[in-house]
């Protein structure tokens, strides 16, 4: 019979402290592992891997059977929600994301009507995920923010700082807060799906929320996230939601208590007391240098002492800044691992 509570990030999420950590890793099923190259290469393309529950399923498997994670994330993408408005996503290799970018006039024609029966491989694959994985470890379901997301259907591509969705916001402010708060809607919609389907936890990435001044950041990342925040909270109670703000700094200070959020994720640059003045509101997540997953050696022993030492005190999940990056050598997946588990026994 399985036991939710015993699994250990589910009690980090809850508020309480467990040393040493647990431990996953964003975009731990990805390039850096030749499962996953061997995998993705018997796929026809990125969302047909993503759409595909044997192939998802199996590549969310992969760190688990490797490093035996605490916590497996679902295999998809952030991106998924505009190629379920049919914005023509596709993905090019070494180029990344593209789509046909929106126009104000098609934000008022958008529907997501069709999107539970586009994205049903999406919950079949939750499903296959919940009864396949080890009783201990976390499911995680996520979906990106609507800011972020809002920022690719308007640019139709990824650009450094979002100067086309900064200006857009500028330029057609009615029709940018319709198009971030039907996306808060759906991402609302596909999360409880998500849930419904086993996923224990999720989170919700806004990787783009760090080029936001201060009040866009309240009204175009931190009112959306509460938005769909509420509607989890109100629908399935005592699921929890993590929330990474990626390059927010000072402003996630207040980033839970605005959005309801359990957990705030950490990236790189948060500065330590910052980060252990968040925790003291809760759990935190995060937040090792990506960069020492390549480097290894001397620099990624003392990078995980410093996040222990910093972090190691309050409830936290021992994560990276950002997601794990095609370069990172497997091994010092191991090496950091064995580093986190070990913390306390010396």
């Amino acid at each position: 019979m399985e036991n939710p509570g015993d699994r250990k990030v589910m009690k980090v999420l809850s508020g309480e402290s467990v040393f040493p950590p647990p431990i996953w890793l964003m975009r731990q099923a990805g390039r850096y592992l030749p499962e996953y190259r061997k995998t993705r290469a018997t796929a026809k393309g990125f969302l047909d891997l993503c759409y595909t529950p044997d192939l998802a399923v199996e590549v969310t498997l992969q760190p688990i059977r490797r490093f035996g994670f605490d916590a497996a994330i679902l295999f998809s993408d952030i991106l998924v929600i505009p190629d379920a408005l049919d914005r023509n996503v596709r993905f090019v290799e070494g180029t990344g994301p593209l789509m046909d970018p929106i126009s104000a006039e098609e934000i008022g024609r958008l529907d997501g009507g069709g999107m539970h029966a586009h994205l049903a491989p999406v919950y079949e694959t939750v499903r296959r995920l919940r009864a396949e994985l080890p009783s201990e470890t976390t499911l995680l379901g996520f979906s990106g923010a609507p800011w972020t997301v809002a920022t690719y259907m308007i640019a139709g591509h990824g650009t450094p700082d979002q100067a086309p969705a900064r200006l857009f916001a500028m330029q057609h402010p009615e029709s940018f807060m319709t198009l971030l708060n039907l996306l808060a809607e759906m991402s609302a919609d596909y999360l409880i799906a998500q849930i419904d389907a086993g996923a224990d936890a999720v989170q919700i990435f806004d990787s783009w929320a760090g080029v936001l001044s201060e009040a866009d950041f309240a009204r175009f990342a931190i009112g959306p996230m509460k938005r769909i925040v509420d509607r989890i909270k109100a629908e399935r109670p005592g699921v929890p939601v993590i929330g990474f703000a990626k390059g927010a700094g000072a402003m996630l200070e207040n980033y839970r208590a605005a959005t309801g959020i359990d957990c705030v994720g950490l990236d790189w640059t948060v500065p330590a007391k910052l980060g252990q003045k968040i925790q003291e509101g809760g759990a935190v997540q995060g937040n090792l240098d990506p960069l020492l997953m390549v480097a290894g050696g001397a620099a990624l022993d003392r990078g995980v002492d410093t996040v222990l030492e910093t972090l190691g005190g309050g409830p936290l999940i021992f994560n990276l800044g950002h997601g794990i990056t095609p370069q990172a050598d497997p091994e010092n997946v191991t090496r950091l691992i064995k580093r986190v588990r070990s913390a306390g026994n010396s």
